[in-house]
């Protein structure tokens, strides 16, 4: 028992790996897809998750939301999120809405632009190579556009792909859910946040499209992890 705490506490929490997923047929697009740092001043941890991503040599880097959990340490995090070798599209989360103001918002903005992306809130812009980004807060009822081209989906709640009726997204990518951030093997997770549904983790098969669920970089209210270790994505499409 006392090993299994250690694990949780100490370990596990910034035991980042990095997992590879190829959907389908010749890819074009190398995404990197990663979510809930919740910084808060673990400097060393996002320089080691920053030169994973540059290491995947992505064509875009994604983050679904929940930057930080620290406003007053948020400069920090975008000085170091600038130096991302790809560009940086970026939806806001729950926790971003809780703690930051719009001053913090068009920080992470400019810091987004700098690197060739964009902040999305309920927005859609052009990506790489003839992609479509789309970045959905998730709540409050707004829906992308309609489109027949490439079209690559940001939210940070999973369930949100659950109003997407009608609509066919070439990849979705979601956060919030922290995989759970304790998994019991056979069990799945202990305890979910709302907003979540079934989409705790990974790949998913839905009829508006694959929906990916990443199990983020940080913790939320409790700085522990068992069996779901945080991680960095990068989706071939």
């Amino acid at each position: 028992m006392t090993g299994l705490a250690a694990d949780g506490l100490l370990v596990e929490p910034q035991w980042l790996h990095s997992r590879k997923l190829h959907l389908a047929g010749q890819p074009r697009w190398r995404v990197a897809h990663f979510t809930d740092l919740h910084y808060s001043g673990q400097r060393a941890y996002l320089e080691r998750i920053i030169a994973g991503i540059n290491a995947l040599e992505p064509d875009l880097a994604c983050f679904t939301g929940d930057m930080f959990k620290n406003s007053a340490l948020l400069g920090e995090a975008l000085v170091l999120l600038a130096t991302l070798n790809a560009p940086l599209f970026a939806v806001p989360g729950n926790w971003d809405y809780h703690l930051g103001t719009e001053r913090d918002f068009q920080a992470i903005a400019a810091c987004c632009r700098s690197t060739g992306g964009d902040w999305l809130v309920n927005a859609t812009v052009a990506g790489p190579d003839g992609l479509t980004i789309i970045g959905a807060v998730g709540r409050g009822g707004w829906l992308p556009p309609a489109d027949d081209g490439p079209r690559l989906l940001m939210t940070h709640y999973p369930n949100y792909v659950d109003s997407l009726a009608g609509q066919r997204f070439d990849l979705i990518l979601a956060g919030h859910s922290h995989g759970g951030q304790v998994r019991v093997p056979l069990l799945g997770p202990l305890a979910l946040p709302s907003g979540v549904g079934r989409y705790s983790l990974g790949l998913y098969e839905t009829p508006a499209g694959p929906l990916y669920v990443n199990p983020g970089l940080g913790t939320s209210y409790l700085p522990v992890r068992i069996n779901c270790r945080p991680e960095i994505t990068l989706l071939e499409i």
